[in-house]
């Protein structure tokens, strides 16, 4: 990192309270300060055209979209740009799928007041920042090749399958989903059969009822 240097940081983050909270601890720092922030997907591409931040933080649950799908169109137009994905899931699948997006780090609500500072700074030198917790399980799934490791069905969806299941536990209708996604209704529809055949479940009901459960774990 240069000296003498304020790194600009963006934060995408639907709860006004916790940007505000973030904002406040990196502000506190000689050497970053928040250049602005927006609660949605679009509001951040926006910015991005005309803005060129140090690192952007990203909550991977946004009302209007799903952060991993954002941190993706953020890689294809920006891709020196360092993602940090803040989460209040602790499931280690996210952090697996937020990787192969192109985030340089994730950091869970929980422990971001008291780390925060020390995810950015790491993302900011081109490294990977990731908890202790998820370091041991990455290493031993490299060492068992994901034998017994994660019992979650969830863990059988592809990218864009456990995208649409994550819009799915929001609520979100067909048509929402595809709009966020680009695609056509008729393709979140197969996708929806795909993820219910792979889930065990029979009927989009079930379906919906597990993707809010499963979120809310």
């Amino acid at each position: 990192m240069q000296s003498n240097k304020r790194y600009k940081i963006f934060i995408v983050e639907d709860h006004p309270i916790f940007r505000d909270g973030i904002t406040q601890l990196i502000n506190k720092e000689d050497d970053m300060f928040v250049v602005g922030g927006c609660e949605n997907a679009e509001e951040c591409l926006k910015y991005l055209k005309n803005n060129q931040p140090d690192c952007i933080i990203v909550d991977i649950t946004l009302k209007d979209s799903c952060g991993i799908e954002l941190t993706k169109e953020i890689k294809k137009s920006y891709p020196s740009l360092p993602v940090l994905i803040l989460s209040m899931h602790e499931e280690l699948i996210f952090a697996e799928r937020v990787f192969k997006a192109g985030a340089r780090g994730y950091i869970t609500k929980r422990e971001a007041t008291s780390k925060v500072i020390d995810a950015i700074r790491r993302v900011l030198q081109g490294k990977i920042y990731i908890c202790d917790t998820m370091i041991d399980y990455f290493l031993e799934r490299s060492v068992t090749g994901g034998q017994n490791i994660g019992s979650s069905p969830v863990e059988k969806l592809s990218e864009r399958e456990f995208e649409v299941f994550n819009l799915i536990a929001k609520g979100m209708t067909n048509k929402n989903i595809a709009r966020v996604l680009s695609v056509s209704t008729n393709t979140i529809s197969t996708y929806r059969e795909r993820i219910k055949e792979k889930l065990n479940l029979q009927n989009n009901a079930e379906l919906n009822r597990y993707a809010m459960q499963w979120m809310q774990k």
